[in-house]
């Protein structure tokens, strides 16, 4: 027989009260109606184990099972009428303390307009903020929802937040204003300046202020005066890394903090030259991802490893470029809202010498001893200067540096307005070329261009290598360096 959870209780508590006789706890009597168990009478195990404990017959059960459920349903009824008195009781009381909430924010917005309108009065804008004050601590505190109501009372807390807000923002204006107001009243009357001023006729001498700018540092001498001392920041010029890596002396730093102060008017003009529009921001991050590539990986330490016995070919070298390629663009793009640390993403590949290279190359950097301490260091440093220029100068500056790179260096690499005229190119002088020994991916030419233009690595290194040695595409080497 099954005994439902809800039942347990009820048959729990008309077992326990008396004690049993040793027929109860051997099976052989019902412990609730004393009737001995036999063939019209089933036994029935209470527990604590099937062979063990307490034991009752069917009917008993059955009754106690049925008591259970009426008073389980009595008792759902009178919590389902509990919980709707409850709820009408606590929606009024509720949307009170709302609209109490409601009607103050909206008295702090309104002391926030005039006082920025200037055409109140300085001490009405003072009364006008005692009186806004005091319907704030009058707001009596929050009502607790019943029980059965929801705890998570959302509403109430986003409209004590807003009312907090505005009361925040009612309170710096008017603060602003008597500062202010304090400051003009005691100004001499300067009929002198009127001239200078353009003040109109009538003007009665006295120049109020509405912005006055002490600098960052003196607040700590005015301080000083009241016999407060409290010790100013020390000033922040460019991290010693930076200004070592662009050679400038401390006076230098000094004077000027950017890394690359004309970049955002001179870089450009020069994209433009190129033919890259950098109010593109497409166009500008996948310039800029090429450059990255080839300023700090493609540049410098790799052409030793290239030359080097057991170096990768010109194919390998490409088809990682195209893979590198996409790693920066992602991560200059997430660089724009998590910040330049992301671009560590892309040095963790771009610099990893366990890693084997992309269009199935069995090259890994670890595979050659030449210069691969120095790779690994120029991948880091040229990472890390983008990186402070976006800190410094920010995204767009960042962008345009290594972008006015791609122009100069590769210019009609995958990722740069150049390429599909360089793929056309290639497509000309691979139709009349001899393909008999060539790897059987060049078979479909039109499939080929199609590849190039989308994904070079996807046709493989061995390929790339092919055409790169045939002339039909330019060797992916690096130009004159920029910095």
């Amino acid at each position: 027989m099954h005994i439902p959870a809800y039942a347990h209780d009820t048959i729990r508590a008309a077992v326990l009260p008396e004690v049993p006789t040793s027929r109860h706890v051997g099976g052989l009597d019902c412990r609730l109606c004393d009737k001995p168990f036999g063939e019209d009478l089933a036994a029935i195990p209470l527990g604590p184990t099937p062979t063990s404990g307490l034991f009752g017959c069917r009917p008993c059960l059955s009754r106690l099972v049925t008591r259970a459920r009426r008073a389980r349903d009595a008792s759902l009824v009178h919590d389902a009428e509990r919980a709707r008195a409850e709820s009408a009781a606590w929606i009024p009381v509720r949307e009170r303390h709302l609209a109490r909430l409601d009607s103050v924010r909206q008295a702090a917005e309104a002391v926030a307009e005039l006082t920025r309108g200037g055409e109140t009065e300085a001490l009405h804008v003072a009364w006008l903020l005692v009186s806004l004050e005091s319907a704030y601590l009058w707001i009596p505190d929050a009502p607790e929802p019943p029980a059965s109501v929801d705890r998570e009372e959302s509403e109430l807390k986003d409209e004590a937040f807003r009312l907090d807000l505005a009361m925040i923002t009612a309170r710096e204006a008017v603060a602003a204003r008597l500062v202010y107001h304090l400051i003009n009243e005691a100004q001499p009357e300067e009929p002198e300046m009127c001239e200078e001023f353009e003040c109109p006729e009538g003007c009665s001498g006295r120049h109020d202020s509405s912005h006055i700018d002490c600098g960052p540092d003196a607040i700590f001498d005015d301080l000083a005066e009241h016999g407060i001392t409290v010790e100013p920041p020390e000033p922040q010029p460019l991290s010693p890394r930076l200004a070592a890596f662009l050679g400038r002396s401390e006076a230098k730093v000094e004077e000027d903090r950017s890394p690359l102060p004309d970049i955002e008017e001179q870089a450009p003009v020069v994209l433009t030259h190129f033919g890259i529009d950098a109010d593109d921001p497409d166009v500008l991050v996948s310039a800029a991802a090429v450059g990255l590539v080839a300023d700090a990986w493609r540049e410098g330490p790799l052409d030793v490893i290239h030359a080097a016995d057991g170096g990768p070919s010109d194919g390998e070298i490409f088809a990682q470029s195209v893979d590198l390629y996409r790693r920066a663009r992602a991560a200059l793009v997430a660089a724009r809202d998590d910040g330049p640390e992301v671009l560590l993403a892309f040095v963790a590949v771009a610099s990893n010498v366990d890693l084997p290279w992309a269009g199935g190359s069995g090259f890994a950097l670890r595979t050659v001893s030449e210069s691969v301490a120095e790779f690994v260091q120029h991948v880091d440093d040229r990472v890390w200067f983008t990186a402070e220029v976006m800190r410094e100068q920010g995204w767009r500056a960042g962008l345009l540096h290594r972008a006015t790179s791609a122009a100069f260096k590769a210019p009609a690499h995958f990722g740069m307005p150049g390429w599909p005229g360089a793929v056309a190119s290639a497509m000309e002088r691979l139709a009349v070329l001899d393909r008999s020994g060539a790897p059987e991916a060049l078979t479909d030419l039109a499939a080929v261009e199609a590849t190039l233009l989308e994904a070079p690595d996807r046709l493989g290194a061995d390929t790339l290598d092919w055409i790169l040695t045939s002339r039909c595409l330019a060797s992916p080497s690096p130009g004159p360096p920029i910095r």
